[in-house]
């Protein structure tokens, strides 16, 4: 990884109004990929129901982050709902996005990697959704490139996903 990289664990209480703001922000630019927020108000209920998440940074500046939950949240996604159904314990990765001009430099592959460590200290399966439809080919190759496994798929009104486990 570029060595102007670094990752940043936050919470709502480590993180400024800036900083959201530029999560946001972030967010925005990168639907449908990931799902549209209403405002910053949003996001903070999306964090506050959250268990782990990383600021990925570039000199200072935001390029990604990635939000998880965990089970036994009171999110009220239809995807995280899937997994909240069928598995007992585990992460699920509800967001992540990266600036498109720090795509393609190893930096999604270090973001997992420590998600990877952090879910491994509990021994907590990874459980995530990628569109389908719209298509997201260079999320799907990603993750299965990852070592996910498709478990599933659904067809909402306006979009479809394929559910993915490690």
């Amino acid at each position: 990884m570029n060595s102007n990289y670094k990752l940043r664990s936050f919470n709502l209480l480590n993180c400024s109004d800036s900083e959201l703001q530029a999560i946001f922000k972030l967010n925005q630019q990168n639907t449908p990929e990931v799902g549209s927020l209403d405002s910053t108000e949003h996001l903070k209920r999306l964090i506050e129901l959250s268990a782990y998440n990383l600021l990925m940074l570039s000199d200072e500046e935001i390029i990604g982050f990635i939000i998880c939950m965990r089970e036994g949240s009171i999110y009220e996604s239809e995807n995280y709902k899937f997994f909240k159904q069928r598995l007992k314990k585990f992460l699920y990765v509800d967001r992540v996005a990266i600036d498109e001009r720090h795509r393609r430099s190893g930096l999604g592959k270090e973001i997992y990697e420590d998600i990877f460590a952090h879910a491994s200290n509990d021994n907590l399966p990874i459980a995530l959704e990628v569109n389908t439809q719209p298509i997201n080919q260079p999320s799907l190759n990603f993750h299965e490139k990852m070592g996910f496994e498709k478990v599933g798929s659904k067809d909402f009104a306006d979009h479809s996903v394929a559910y993915f486990l490690k």
